[in-house]
């Protein structure tokens, strides 16, 4: 068999949900399934870490997408074009989008809608795009994967699909993302956080993130509490962050929240092992990887309470609204205060984990291509 996978957004350091999921699924499956060719089309020179076994075929289609701009050419022509001569049994669309009107059955990962809820979130050109292409992809793929329960509600209802054609295969973590010891802690909030306790944000730093809200809550509980805690906020910054930077000016304790920037990856899990809580409150999330790296730390969570993260947290962190700032100062209060409030929720984080894995994705997503190829 003739595997095809979107590998363009699997980058070195820079791989946030999708390309994570893509590289930890496909190099799984590939090590798993030796009789299966695995062709990896890239949008750059790949590095030699994403070739992991000799059935691995790496194929490089260029420009690089950088910008919107690109991608009908990328998608629509060049893909197309690879494709045709390559004939796999399956493309596998880990960002949704593929060649339309192919003769080549394609199982789509469409890991949010995000955009058809907020257009408002994202640059005109980009929401254009989205607005454009993604019901089609819906309605042309073979197959469709997503993240979520929720997710796939929200397909099924906002692009008329047939419940069947989508499957549920989740997210999972790095192994990498494990307890720590306390004196490897310290050493972690010596280096980023002056040495005190500290609330952690992951992701990229755009609008649906909710990091303004976020700053805020954050300055509401150290005016309230007098605590010494600190905020981190680690992740590359998208489009227009002016709200962002001019809120931070105008914040009494700005000085107590830290940017990171992308850090590597072995980094990142010591800096989710050593937080206090994870605060990652978006208004809108297929899935939300960061909230499960943490749980697998043991740490405690404080997130959104709707779209898809109360099905991913369960009752292993603080639900709180993502428009509410007092809600969600309280909520560190709470998180802060309570040693015993702070422990159950650590254990409670840890067996919450548990349900979910890179191994598990790969099985659903295996069980999907199959469906797929039928």
């Amino acid at each position: 068999m003739k595997i095809a996978v979107n590998t363009r957004l699997v980058i070195t350091n820079k791989m946030d949900g999708i390309g994570l999921f893509t590289w930890q699924t496909f190099s799984l499956l590939a090590q798993q399934h030796p009789e299966i060719d695995f062709y990896f089309i890239f949008d750059r020179r790949p590095d030699e870490e994403f070739i992991t076994a000799k059935n691995i075929h790496p194929i490089i289609i260029r420009p690089i997408t950088k910008h919107i701009y690109v991608f009908p050419y990328w998608y629509q022509i060049a893909l197309k074009n690879v494709l045709k001569k390559l004939k796999p049994d399956i493309f596998i669309a880990t960002d949704g989008m593929f060649p339309l009107n192919s003769n080549i059955k394609t199982l789509a990962i469409i890991h949010d809608l995000n955009f058809e809820h907020h257009p408002e979130l994202l640059p005109k050109n980009v929401l254009n795009y989205y607005k454009k292409y993604f019901p089609k992809f819906a309605q042309q793929a073979n197959q469709i994967a997503t993240v979520s329960e929720f997710s796939k509600n929200d397909i099924v209802q906002t692009y008329k699909i047939e419940a069947s054609k989508i499957s549920v295969v989740f997210n999972g973590a790095s192994e990498k993302f494990k307890p720590i010891s306390e004196i490897e802690k310290q050493v972690i909030k010596d280096k980023f956080a002056e040495g005190v306790d500290y609330f952690l944000f992951v992701g990229t730093i755009h609008p649906r993130k909710n990091v303004p809200m976020l700053l805020k809550a954050f300055n509401q509980y150290k005016s309230e509490s007098g605590s010494s805690l600190k905020l981190l906020i680690a992740g590359k910054k998208m489009w227009s962050n002016s709200e962002t930077t001019q809120l931070l000016n105008e914040l009494k304790h700005k000085t107590d929240i830290i940017f990171t920037g992308r850090i590597n990856d072995k980094e990142l899990a010591e800096l989710t092992a050593s937080a206090k809580a994870i605060t990652y409150i978006p208004i809108f999330e297929g899935f939300g990887i960061p909230l499960l790296e943490g749980m697998q730390c043991g740490v405690p969570v404080i997130t959104s309470n709707i779209t898809s993260m109360p099905e991913v947290v369960g009752d292993a962190g603080i639900l709180v609204n993502p428009f509410n700032q007092n809600e969600i100062a309280q909520a560190m209060q709470k998180i802060t205060a309570d040693k015993n409030f702070h422990e159950a929720l650590s254990s409670k984080s840890i067996l919450q984990a548990t349900k979910f894995s890179w191994e598990k994705t790969a099985q659903l997503v295996m069980e999907s291509i199959n469906k797929t190829i039928r």
